[in-house]
């Protein structure tokens, strides 16, 4: 990725995390920051956008930017910031200033969205609909204190996953943690497996993992690289176990082929709305477009 790093802002706390994080993102790669407030204003049809309600949301949008464009200079000074208030939806928006280089990055819940809510609509469907990688920042504020970043994968079609995590790792000065984490009954047909068929399904897919890991070994030879096979349950569950004791979870987007339940899969799924750490979501195959 060479492109700008764009996040969203609208004035929320959580917008105000995500532009945070953004800022010390766009400061370790050497890009620009782009700062994006979406007022949605042709959504509102021709009837209604226009007058000075409009002249109010726009003012209210550039408002919005130039103190997100603050709080990016008093976490990362010297980055380079430019911002836009555009009158698109806030996913579209977004995902049109980043293009297929870009990092998005969101907030777990923009202003107006409802406080049960783990995640809004604005960050599954960005995450759902990008075709670069997307951040949603989760957990607390604060510094970065684990120097830690956690990939999960399953096998070799993770790979430009797992470079998407050593690189971060790598230029974070942070070590790389490959967890594998699968139930046995991905393996099983229409029996469950025994014992022996258990202890063959792990060596399977250590071997897998040992493959995986061995180009980044050698495209990052500085960075600590420890893998782990975990057996779960949960595979979700274990992974936002995981999150808690690292600063960043890196997942893939696999996406399915058919319409029916969420884009994203159902691990990452519930990682985005658990997870206690930012989770970057790297997209690869055909990516489910916001008209599906």
């Amino acid at each position: 990725m060479h492109g700008p790093i764009v996040v969203g802002a609208d004035g929320s706390e959580g917008a105000a995390l995500a532009v945070r994080w953004a800022a010390v993102e766009a400061a370790s790669r050497g890009v620009p920051l782009h700062i994006v407030c979406a007022t949605g204003l042709d959504t509102w049809g021709a009837e209604l956008a226009r007058g000075s309600a409009v002249q109010r949301v726009l003012d209210a949008g550039l408002d919005t930017v130039e103190r997100a464009a603050a709080q990016a200079d008093d976490q990362a000074p010297g980055i380079r910031v430019t911002s836009i208030v555009s009158r698109d939806a806030a996913a579209p928006a977004l995902l049109g200033e980043a293009g297929d280089n870009g990092l998005t990055v969101v907030g777990t819940r923009g202003a107006g969205g409802f406080s049960a809510l783990l995640l809004g609509s604005v960050g599954l469907r960005v995450a759902a609909c990008a075709t670069a990688p997307v951040v949603v920042v989760r957990g607390a504020p604060g510094p970065v204190t684990t120097d830690v970043v956690l990939v999960a994968v399953r096998d070799e079609r993770d790979l430009d996953v797992m470079r998407f995590a050593a690189e971060t790792a790598y230029r974070h000065k942070a070590s790389l943690r490959v967890l594998s984490a699968y139930t046995y009954y991905q393996y099983a047909g229409s029996m469950v497996p025994m014992l022996g068929d258990l202890t063959e399904a792990d060596e399977e897919q250590a071997s897998s993992i040992a493959r995986l890991t061995a180009p980044v070994r050698d495209e990052f030879p500085d960075l600590t690289v420890t893998s782990e096979l975990v057996r779960a349950q949960s595979p979700a569950g274990a992974l936002v176990d995981a999150s808690a004791h690292v600063d960043l979870v890196v997942v893939g987007a696999r996406r399915p082929t058919h319409r029916l339940g969420t884009p994203l899969g159902r691990v990452v799924h519930a990682v985005l709305h658990h997870a206690h750490c930012p989770v970057a979501v790297v997209p690869y195959g055909e990516p489910h477009r916001s008209g599906d």
